[in-house]
């Protein structure tokens, strides 16, 4: 009620931005986290990154750095600071100077760094920044002054540049952290953001509502409306009727059965793009009997895709064969997909010594662009394993919970989840979630392959696309033989807007930004 008020009391000024998201985020610390539920909320209205994509694409353009230079050798990347960039205030803290190098240290620094007082706080699982191996990376960081930070690699990383635009390398105030470290409260950070991005966090609700509004301080293009909330709303069909009561202005993740309705309902539009994405299905490998390539393998034979497609997608998805999405360069064709064939996977099972298997599937309680409906799909899997004597019960949690206990190395069965890409970079699939420093992070199969690792490692040394690619098809066909995942699908993404909203834009990289959002 209390944001439909504020959207009716904000909408006749157009004044009010209401976005009916579907989930709360785990904090408002994005390297604390990998949900895009968690960045959409954190990440871009809040902060900034030292580089940043530009809404709508891959690319990246200068952002809390004005420029950069890699050195020949790879092994040196300086960044020129801008400034005059301030920070927010809040009830607990005002900045007493602007952004600079101090900063853009402390926030890498607290994740590799065991020493740092922040290392541990909030439950310090900094899975991007060791599921990308920059602890081993990053040999150290230089404050040549103020406005001039240089990282010196120990290693030349082709997709470093990208990488330090994603989500995770937000930049926070050191200022603040030290403020409430000295204070007692350093969970602060995560519970109360403060950055220098387009909007300034003003309260969270658990399971309602996030409210921010305009910095009109800011250093780049000041956002279009003075407020944003997110009006949290985990069903899909209650966001599409609170959109056309204009309680919303935008809405994520529609059911796919509504989207022909959608189309035709003149009272809103539908914005549609092939998703940067991949849902799977991540066995624990680490746990018997799933510790067993061939029980792996037969289990991928025992499901019905296309079922899942059909009932679960309706229209809105394709069959994945392989980690990274058919839309990114480097995609294998040669991948031959498993087949589906329960006569053969229940003799493959046999073979393997396998018989009366239980498990779980893991559930999702959300939808993701990946995964509209993850209950439907698990029970189509239990029902399709039930076929080769497989027993399945499907388990589920709260989300921020879900992810943090499907990290564990010893979880039981099997979890769905997805990715959607951050940076369009195959390394950002294919080492993030399946490389070995991501085992009890982001490598929810718990999967440590050393070929594999080897050949998506060298590829991250190379800047020859040419190269990477071959590399990273080599890498497609080793996991497609170990087979950590099943591989579900790809999907559209769909997003319903209202007529008077004016510049959303899809993003590739699945986000939802709203600073170049105004209201007609």
């Amino acid at each position: 009620m209390a944001a439909a008020m504020a959207l009716s009391a904000g909408a006749a000024h157009a004044q009010a931005l209401v976005y009916c998201s579907e989930g709360s985020p785990e904090g408002f610390d994005p390297a604390l986290y990998t949900a895009g539920t968690t960045f959409d909320a954190s990440s871009h209205p809040v902060y900034n990154q030292l580089v940043e994509f530009k809404v709508g694409t891959t690319e990246t353009q200068p952002g809390l750095a004005e420029s950069y230079e890699v050195s020949e050798d790879g092994l040196t990347v300086t960044f020129h600071l801008r400034q005059g960039v301030k920070f927010h205030s809040n009830d607990q803290f005002t900045p007493t100077r602007d952004f600079n190098a101090d900063d853009v240290i402390f926030t890498f620094d607290r994740q590799g760094n065991p020493e740092n007082a922040y290392n541990q706080v909030s439950g310090g699982t900094w899975e991007y920044y060791t599921g990308m191996s920059m602890p081993e990376l990053i040999k150290s960081m230089e404050k040549v002054d103020d406005y001039t930070v240089v990282f010196h690699l120990n290693r030349p990383e082709a997709p470093f540049i990208a990488n330090m635009a994603m989500d995770f390398a937000s930049i926070v105030s050191k200022e603040y952290a030290d403020a409430m470290l000295a204070a007692g409260t350093p969970e602060m950070l995560n519970q109360a953001p403060i950055g220098t991005g387009p909007f300034v966090f003003q309260a969270y609700q658990k399971d309602a509502v996030v409210r921010y509004v305009r910095n009109d301080a800011y250093w780049g293009e000041p956002a279009k409306v003075e407020a944003l909330i997110f009006a949290i709303t985990p069903d899909a069909s209650v966001r599409y009727q609170k959109l056309q009561a204009g309680e919303c202005h935008v809405m994520a993740y529609p059911n796919p059965a509504d989207i022909e309705a959608m189309k035709s309902d003149e009272g809103v539009k539908v914005l549609e793009q092939e998703g940067l994405n991949v849902g799977y299905l991540a066995y624990n490998t680490q746990v018997a009997p799933f510790d067993k390539p061939e029980v792996r393998k037969a289990l991928n034979m025992a499901i019905d895709k296309q079922a899942i497609i059909d009932v679960v997608f309706q229209g809105s998805g394709q069959i994945a064969k392989n980690p990274i999405p058919p839309t990114m360069w480097s995609y294998s064709d040669a991948t031959v997909d498993d087949a589906y064939d329960p006569e053969a996977a229940k003799k493959m099972l046999a073979d393997a010594g396998v018989s009366d298997l239980s498990m779980n599937i893991w559930a999702m309680p959300v939808q993701r662009p990946y995964n509209p409906n993850a209950r439907r799909m698990a029970e189509l899997m239990q029902s399709d394993f039930a076929k080769v004597g497989v027993n399945v019960e499907i388990v589920s949690y709260e989300w921020g919970e879900y992810l943090e206990r499907s990290k564990d190395t010893a979880r039981d069965g099997a979890v769905l989840l997805g990715w959607t890409g951050d940076n369009g970079d195959p390394d950002n699939f294919l080492a993030v979630l399946l490389g070995c420093d991501a085992v009890g992070g982001s490598n929810r199969a718990q999967w440590c392959n050393e070929d594999f690792d080897k050949v998506v490692k060298a590829a991250k040394v190379t800047s020859d696309q040419a190269e990477r690619t071959k590399l990273y098809e080599e890498a497609q066909a080793i996991f497609k033989d170990q087979a950590p995942w099943a591989t579900i699908a790809h999907s559209v993404v769909f997003m319903v807007t209202r007529p008077e909203v004016d510049g959303y834009v899809v993003h590739p990289l699945g986000g939802h930004i709203f600073n170049q959002v105004g209201l007609k």
